[in-house]
């Protein structure tokens, strides 16, 4: 179902709440991309008592998926109370509770201190932080799309997706520099910590801005639902099983692209760890740019095809791209992990936001795009587990096949998905503004 044209209360500057919702996200995305490197590089020994390599590695990405488990009881709150209190009162406490859960994983006990008592702490903060995490995306994208002009919704949309990878800069570069400066527990342990810092700047860029005007809109107008979250599942679960498959490729790829590429290359003898962390430094480098690009293009060409570049070059490239690792080389991978964000994850994630948000009616907008987009992230945080045991029975090409076979569902799901961009609905003979 396509949102209506939007009226109603003055919009605050688009520029302005896209920028706080992007810094914000950026956070967020810190927080939570922080663990994936860590628990890859680190935690399989600190909080497993396991000799076997391999073993701990899948242990420690078993946490990491308890994380996406919960994000979508975040998602579900999130949605809830977005369409009943305000997308803003959502953008706050999420921030407070992903910050919390990320700075004690920073002082938690190890394995060798605690026993088993250290990895049941560790997975109980990690459910804390997939609820914050599954509460923040919607009321970022909402805001920043709510406030956008109709016809720059793309564009608008795309400013809090910088987030993701501006926080998977921060967080490889904060791993890189503390792996330069400190030795043993501290080295993984002042990423967690920096998060206090970073989070309390968050916090203070979000009261600055405004209640976005769709939600305002409809408050005045008694719209609001007692109980939105059930009934955008009532009346639109098509539309978010849709967006479940919509985003495999993009979420699940991204993380066999970087959280299993980073155990992968050790576990198979291949090159260092810090090669995967450069590619991934550049893919989100570029990313900055790409996603506003793919955002714009979307707003003049429509929402399907931009997103279908991503999806397709996703069944494209998953073989090459394990053939370009395997050889070992530094530069080789690289370029294989920094064009697999480029060119797959970053045309899909830079639409999301506006067609996504275009697929619902205002009244249960927040509820239908954060159940959606945190019901396929519940399924990808199981991927890098379940890559490693592929990559354990069948080797590369396993994780590899994996890959390919999320793009596939993608494409197929956006074949069934309606275009919704303002400038492909348009009559004729109108000049998209």
């Amino acid at each position: 179902m396509s949102a209506a044209p939007t009226t109603g209360p003055p919009r605050d500057d688009p520029t302005k709440v896209s920028v706080a919702s992007m810094i914000g996200t950026a956070v967020e995305s810190y927080d939570f991309f922080i663990y994936g490197t860590a628990s890859a590089a680190y935690f399989g020994s600190v909080f497993f008592h396991t000799g076997n390599e391999l073993l701990g590695v899948l242990a420690s990405f078993a946490t990491l998926a308890v994380g996406f488990f919960f994000r979508p009881l975040g998602g579900y709150l999130a949605g809830h109370y977005g369409d009943r209190l305000g997308r803003k009162t959502v953008l706050m406490w999420s921030l407070a509770i992903m910050g919390l859960g990320t700075v004690l994983i920073g002082v938690l006990p190890t394995y060798a201190q605690a026993g088993l008592l250290a990895p049941v702490l560790l997975i109980l903060l990690r459910i804390v932080q997939g609820i914050g995490f599954g509460a923040e995306w919607g009321g970022a994208v909402l805001m920043s799309v709510e406030h956008a002009p109709e016809r720059r919704r793309g564009f608008f949309g795309a400013v809090p997706q910088i987030g993701i990878p501006a926080g998977l800069l921060l967080a490889n570069g904060a791993f890189l520099a503390s792996e330069a400066v400190f030795e043993g527990d501290w080295v993984w342990r002042v990423p967690f910590l920096l998060s206090i810092v970073m989070v309390g700047a968050g916090m203070f860029i979000r009261m600055k801005i405004s209640e976005s005007p769709d939600f305002t809109a409809m408050k005045d107008r008694g719209e609001i639902h007692k109980a939105p979250a059930l009934e955008v599942l009532r009346r639109d679960w098509r539309a978010i099983l849709k967006i479940v498959a919509l985003r495999l490729a993009e979420t699940g790829g991204y993380y066999i692209t970087t959280s299993f590429m980073l155990s992968y290359v050790v576990l198979a003898g291949l090159t260092d760890k810090q090669n995967v962390l450069i590619g991934t430094i550049v893919g989100s480098a570029l990313g900055l740019l790409s996603h506003l690009l793919f955002g714009a293009l979307s707003d003049r060409i429509g929402r399907k095809p931009v997103f279908l570049l991503g999806a397709v070059f996703t069944i494209a490239f998953g073989i090459p791209m394990f053939l370009l690792v395997n050889t070992g080389a530094g530069i080789a991978v690289v370029v294989a992990v920094s064009l697999g964000l480029l060119l797959s994850h970053d045309p899909i994630f830079a639409v999301e936001s506006s067609w996504f948000s275009e697929q619902f009616p205002r009244d249960v907008r927040s509820s239908g795009i954060s159940l959606g987009y945190n019901g396929a992230s519940m399924v990808a945080g199981l991927l890098p587990f379940l890559a490693t045991a592929l990559y354990g029975g069948l080797g590369w090409i396993g994780p590899a096949l994996l890959f390919v076979l999320l793009g596939v569902i993608s494409t197929a799901a956006a074949a069934f998905t309606p275009e919704t961009a303002p400038a492909k609905l348009a009559e004729p003979d109108r000049v998209p503004a």
